[in-house]
C-alpha cells in the first residue's frame, strides 16, 4: 500500500514532499493519536536515511512520556526542563542540534546518537508532546529537515481533529 523504501536517492525537499503525501494518505480518516503516531514514526524511520530513532514523547500534564516510536528502547520519561526534548516542550520552539554532545543537559538514551531534531507539538496553544528524530551522524539535520519535519507534524496534528 505504501512505499516505505528509502528516499535517499531524492533531494531533501523531494524527500519531504513524498513523505507529506504519504503521511496525508496514511492518516486520512483516522483520528486516533496512537495509531497515527505509530504509523508516522514507522514511515519516517523506514524512509529517511541516517536515522536511528524517530518517535513521540507525549505530555501527561507533568512530564514527557515515551509514546510510539521506531528505534532502540528509549528513556521512558523526560522532565520538561531537561534535554533537547524538554527544551522544545518548554520553549515551544523546534530544537535543531547538530552535535548532541555539545548540547547542555543532553540526555543520552542511545549513546550512538550524534545529532537530533525535536519539534514541539502544540494543539490549540497547549502542549501535546514532541516529535523527536535522532541520527548517529553529526550534523545530519539542517533547515530543510526542520521545515520538513515541522510540516509532517502539522499533518499529524491536523489528523487528530475530526473533519
Amino acid at each position: 500500500m505504501f512505499d516505505t523504501t528509502s528516499l535517499a536517492h531524492l533531494p531533501k525537499p523531494a524527500q519531504y514532499e513524498a513523505l507529506a503525501t504519504q503521511a496525508h494518505a496514511l492518516m486520512a480518516g483516522e483520528h486516533n493519536l496512537i495509531a497515527n503516531a505509530a504509523n508516522l514514526s514507522a514511515l519516517v524511520m523506514s524512509s529517511l536515511p541516517d536515522l536511528n530513532w524517530a518517535g513521540f514523547y507525549l505530555y501527561d500534564g507533568t512530564e514527557l512520556v515515551l509514546g510510539p516510536f521506531q528505534g532502540k528502547p528509549a528513556c521512558l520519561r523526560i522532565a520538561l526542563n531537561l534535554g533537547v526534548c524538554g527544551k522544545a516542550a518548554t520553549t515551544g520552539q523546534t530544537q535543531l542540534v547538530p552535535d548532541v554532545h555539545a548540547f547542555p543537559g543532553h540526555i543520552a538514551c542511545d549513546a550512538a546518537s550524534r545529532s537530533e531534531l525535536v519539534v514541539p507539538l502544540l494543539q490549540h496553544g497547549k502542549l501535546l508532546g514532541v516529535w523527536d528524530v535522532d541520527s548517529p551522524v553529526l550534523n545530519r539535520f539542517d533547515a530543510i529537515d526542520q521545515t520538513g519535519m515541522q510540516a509532517l507534524c502539522k499533518i499529524f496534528l491536523s489528523s487528530l481533529l475530526p473533519e
